[in-house]
């Protein structure tokens, strides 16, 4: 028992070293006002097209690997889905975003389920207690729903259901189809971005952005996904 302590423990400083590490690659190569610059982002727009379009599948897989690592060493999706429409346009981003978000969710979770178990239902199990009897009823169907609804920061949605012992392929399935609204929507404004930025030399003004199609349905899309969900987490997470 303390041997299989003391590997846990030291898998788990490996993991919180990879994970400082990739940030700190990140974070001390870009300023923030690189990032914010619009010939940062134009030039980076067309380096990142001419690697697509030179070749697709190697652009594709690096992106897919990307996004697994991302999501497993950091938690969080929201950009990954733009820059998936982005570089890839709303349905071949979406397939690869989707995939690769719930690859990496599903990674995040066997490791939350092998090194921090315990500590997560000390955590979460009394707080969550109501949905561990819906997740008992149907698994698959209550965490598909759980998934759609959100409501959750994303890095605890994918560590939370270690408290409900979801099986692996549920949680892998259930996220694919919960999160696929949800990620087409945010795939399609990062599309949308990059048709903004490929037919402006210049930083296009605010209204220019709000009355373009490719920007303005999107975001209402997001908006009614938004009112939906939060009426059925309202329901959903009812004790």
């Amino acid at each position: 028992m303390k041997k299989d302590i003391n590997i846990k423990i030291f898998l788990g400083v490996i993991y919180l070293s990879i994970v400082i590490l990739f940030l700190w690659l990140i974070f001390n190569n870009f300023t923030f006002s690189e990032l914010a610059s619009y010939d940062f982002i134009k030039n980076n727009t067309n380096y990142l097209i001419s690697a697509r379009e030179s070749s697709f599948f190697i652009t594709s897989l690096i992106f897919l690997i990307f996004t697994i690592i991302w999501v497993l060493l950091l938690g969080f999706g929201t950009p990954i889905f733009l820059v998936g429409g982005f570089i890839f346009g709303k349905w071949i981003g979406t397939i690869l975003v989707i995939l690769g978000l719930s690859c990496g969710s599903t990674l995040l979770y066997i490791l939350a389920n092998y090194f921090f178990k315990d500590l997560i239902k000390e955590k979460f199990s009394k707080k969550f207690a109501s949905l561990t009897e819906k997740f008992k009823k149907n698994e698959f169907l209550f965490f598909l729903i759980y998934r759609f609804i959100g409501g959750i920061p994303f890095a605890i949605s994918n560590i939370l259901p270690t408290v409900f012992n979801i099986k692996i392929k549920n949680f892998f399935f259930g996220s694919m189809i919960g999160m696929a609204p949800q990620l087409f929507v945010g795939t399609s404004l990062g599309a949308g971005i990059e048709k903004i930025i490929q037919s402006n030399t210049t930083p296009p003004s605010f209204i220019t952005l709000l009355t373009s199609k490719d920007i303005y349905i999107p975001i209402i899309a997001f908006v009614l996904i938004i009112l939906l969900t939060y009426f059925l987490r309202k329901k959903f997470y009812k004790n």
